[in-house]
């Protein structure tokens, strides 16, 4: 694993699975890392452990994300807040739900890359940003409209910023998981008649853990993927190469 030599990292969506697991795998490879998330006592929990600082502030809110980075000095991000929205198909989604989505995992990413950026290149040593996305983006699923656009916005996000920023020795790559089964995942793909068949056509046949995302997640971040950028990289057992 990279040794990020005390590289400041902001990590959001840290109160849940796959960036509390990211959150541990930076520690450990000797990042400074400051988490955010919604759960206050989760993310309290975790900088107990961790040592990782906790930083609150509202992704819907331009002015809260504003106001929380602007002074931060970063070399890193992960993206990593989400909201899973509904279980829907285009002719009966909640257009409110899809809105809540969207202000979420693609608007809320674009503002903390938007300020984060700005204090990366004020740094002028470059730096790295991940976005946590989803197979939802690569491929058609069932219910997933909200999710699933959202989710095809943020890899947008992820190609353009690769390109933008460049120029500046910052890198953007996303992550494109399987279903990990955290408690937001297990209302859908825990049922037998829904998981059941999605696992037997997927090659490796089982679901991701946190670590698994986690682990790719912290090599894009780090000097062994320094020539890699604007990559949507698919961590899904192989489902997406059917």
């Amino acid at each position: 694993m990279s040794d990020f030599n005390g590289r400041p990292v902001l990590v959001t969506g840290a109160s849940g699975g796959i960036g509390a697991a990211t959150v541990r795998q930076l520690v450990s490879a000797g990042a400074d890392v400051t988490a955010s998330g919604r759960s206050v006592r989760n993310l309290e929990t975790l900088a107990e452990e961790t040592g990782a600082r906790t930083l609150a502030f509202d992704l819907t809110s331009e002015d809260s994300v504003r106001d929380a980075i602007e002074g931060l000095d970063l070399y890193g991000v992960v993206n990593c807040g989400g909201n899973g929205g509904e279980i829907a198909t285009p002719m009966e989604t909640d257009i409110s739900v899809f809105d809540e989505v969207i202000a979420i995992n693609a608007r809320g990413a674009l503002l903390v890359t938007k300020y984060a950026s700005r204090s990366m290149i004020r740094l002028g040593r470059g730096g790295a940003i991940v976005n946590v996305s989803s197979q939802a983006s690569l491929v058609a699923l069932h219910g997933h409209i909200s999710y699933g656009s959202s989710k095809a916005a943020l890899d947008n996000i992820t190609r353009v910023s690769a390109l933008e920023l460049g120029k500046h020795n910052i890198r953007v790559n996303s992550v494109n998981p399987t279903v990990v089964m955290t408690p937001m995942s297990a209302g859908h793909w825990g049922q037998d008649e829904v998981g059941g068949p999605y696992l037997e056509t997927m090659p490796l046949g089982r679901w991701a853990t946190e670590d698994e995302i986690a682990a790719p997640i912290v090599f894009l971040l780090g000097d062994g993927a320094s020539m890699i950028t604007g990559v949507c990289l698919p961590i899904d057992g192989g489902y997406c190469s059917q």
